[in-house]
Parts: structure tokens; C-alpha cells; sequence
């Protein structure tokens, strides 16, 4: 089976990359800083290799040695094990990193073999999520307003420049939600958290929904479009995540039978999400650049949903927050 590169392999999803890989036969190495929660330490076929996504010496070592068909670029996605800011730093940092990344993966290495597809993990906060309610597809117009925004699409530029003179080599552009297991809910309590106070909270019986994504979807669709993408038309953007919205009264039945839940206020409907609307200090407004899972209360009842029929031929996405393991 190929070789395949996972670059923050031991994130909350890089982990689960390199197991679905490893279960189906792939030969694995996973980088990272750290082999924080050792999830596939020790499995056949898998290989560790310490060290930072800047550290070129150590990546371009990789990439020389050995036989890389498949690079599936998962640093810099937001370390789920840590707060979820996004600094001007760590901006630059992925800038430089990419750059380098995709221009060594793309070019002949010392035993004159090079990689041949390129998967980027990338989200679907690069949208400008409209007002009304149709599905967001893959051409909707964009809106960088977070910093996490700007540096994954800073990310998808430089992918998209390099493969412009390396056109032997696939890439693919996941847009992928906020993602969850039934042990990580920091992005679905981010859901249900007022960002001005932070206490929990749910408007009227919480029927209004999230695009969110169960890792075990994203990972399904990456192990489809490794096995069953055979030629170039299937290159491109593709928008990943569950196939149904997840309501904020899911949330809280999930958390309640799965977890601890604290008090959740219950706020009456009364015909006005406005009420919420247009109270943010400058606090807010810097958090809600920086934060990854800044609650934007503006689009609270806008139960947008991504197009993911492109997404579709290559999973089913069958995981929700109702089966999520």
C-alpha cells in the first residue's frame, strides 16, 4: 500500500487519520510537536517522527527518504488539546510552513519519486454565511473575517499557485465545520456559550441548528477520496460535515447524557433574535477574530448548511451527534 505523510498527526484529528489509514493497510508517518495522547503508538506501519511543522530540515529529511504517495497537511488546523487563538504568529508561521510543504512534496525527491496527491484541511469559516438559507456550495462567496479564516485560506492559495507548476500532482481542499467526538465537545459547547458572559444558554426550545462535523465523517471522506479518487476531475474544493444541522437542544441532551452540564438559561423567543444582535463590546469583536469558536450571535438563526453533495460521492456521512463514538 502507498506511503502516506500526515502532518499533525497526533492532533485530536490527525489521530484519527492515521488510524483509519493504518486500518486499511496504509504505511503511515505522522508528524507533530509532541506525541501528546499516543493513540497509534505502537500499531503496525506507523511511524512517529518529532518535530514542529516549521521544522524544514526535518520535514524536507522525510519527503527525501522515503517514498511519499499522499500528504494529507493537517497542521495548523487549530490544536483542539489547546486554546483555540489564532495569532498573527502562528499565522506567519503556517504561511512559511505551506509554502515550503507543498513545493518539496511536489518536486522529485532524492530517489526520484514525488507525491502524488495532497489533501489540505481547510474550513468553512472562509464563507460568508448568507442570510437566507439556501446551502453554501463550494463557489459561495467568501468573507475572511477570523484570523483562523485568513491563514487556512492563505493555506489554500499557496496549495493552489504550487500545483500550478507540478500539474502530475492531485490536490484536494477539504472545507470542513467544527468538528466533535462523543469524548471532544469543546466546539459544540461553544454553541450553547454566550459569548459576553459565557454562561450557558439556549433561545426558546433550541430548534435552530449548526453545521458541525463528527470526526468520523471527515475522516470517512479522506480515506474515500485516498482509495477512489483516480484522475484529476475529482481535484478541488469539497465541503465536509454532518449531513443534518445539529440542534442546540441536541447539544444539550448529548452533554446531559454524556457528560456534566452546568445551568443553561433559557431565554425566551418573543420574536427576537435581535435582542442579541449588536450588544458586542471590543472585547468581543477582538475575540471574535481570534477565537475559533467565537459564537457569532448575528447568525444564530441563520441554520445555514453547507452543500456537500460534491463531498457525497466518496462518503456517506453517516455520523452524527446521535451515533458519534
Amino acid at each position: 500500500m502507498p506511503k502516506v505523510l500526515v502532518t499533525g498527526g497526533c492532533g485530536l484529528i490527525g489521530q484519527h487519520i492515521c488510524s483509519g489509514l493504518l486500518k486499511k493497510g496504509y504505511d503511515v508517518i505522522a508528524t507533530d510537536t509532541e506525541e501528546r495522547q499516543h493513540y497509534n503508538t505502537g500499531k503496525l506501519h506507523y511511524t512517529f517522527v518529532e518535530c514542529s511543522p516549521t521544522d524544514k530540515d526535518a520535514i524536507g529529511d522525510i519527503l527525501d527518504k522515503n517514498d511519499i504517495e499522499i500528504l494529507v497537511h493537517a497542521a495548523f488546523t487549530v490544536d483542539n488539546d489547546l486554546e483555540p487563538i489564532v495569532t498573527e504568529k502562528q499565522m506567519r508561521e503556517s504561511a512559511s510552513c505551506d509554502k515550503f510543504l507543498y513545493r518539496y512534496a511536489m518536486q522529485e525527491n532524492e530517489i526520484g519519486t514525488h507525491v502524488k496527491k495532497i489533501i489540505l484541511l481547510s474550513t468553512d469559516k472562509v464563507y460568508m454565511y448568507p442570510k437566507t438559507r439556501e446551502p453554501i456550495n463550494e463557489d459561495s462567496e467568501l468573507e475572511l473575517v477570523s484570523n483562523y479564516a485568513k491563514m487556512k485560506y492563505a493555506s489554500e492559495n499557496a496549495l493552489v499557485a504550487e500545483r500550478k507548476n507540478h500539474k502530475e500532482t492531485m490536490c484536494c481542499i477539504i472545507r470542513h465545520s467544527p468538528v466533535y467526538t462523543l469524548k471532544f465537545t469543546d466546539n459544540l459547547m461553544s454553541r450553547i456559550t454566550d459569548p459576553r458572559d459565557h454562561t450557558l444558554f439556549v433561545w426558546g426550545k433550541g430548534q435552530y441548528g449548526f453545521q458541525m462535523c463528527c470526526v468520523h465523517n471527515l475522516v470517512e471522506f479522506i480515506l474515500g477520496f485516498v482509495q477512489n479518487a483516480l484522475d484529476m476531475s475529482h481535484e478541488g474544493y469539497y465541503n465536509v460535515g454532518d449531513r443534518e444541522l445539529t440542534k442546540a437542544a441536541d447539544i444539550i441532551t448529548f452533554m446531559r447524557e454524556n457528560h456534566r452540564l452546568g445551568t443553561v438559561v433559557q431565554k425566551s423567543p418573543g420574536g427576537a433574535f435581535s435582542k442579541l444582535k449588536g450588544l458586542f463590546s471590543g472585547s468581543s469583536k477582538e475575540e471574535r477574530r481570534t477565537n475559533y469558536r467565537y459564537l457569532d450571535l448575528d447568525k444564530l438563526e441563520n441554520n445555514n448548511m453547507l452543500d456537500k453533495t460534491r463531498a457525497s460521492k466518496f462518503t456517506s456521512f453517516r455520523w452524527s451527534i446521535h451515533n458519534t463514538k
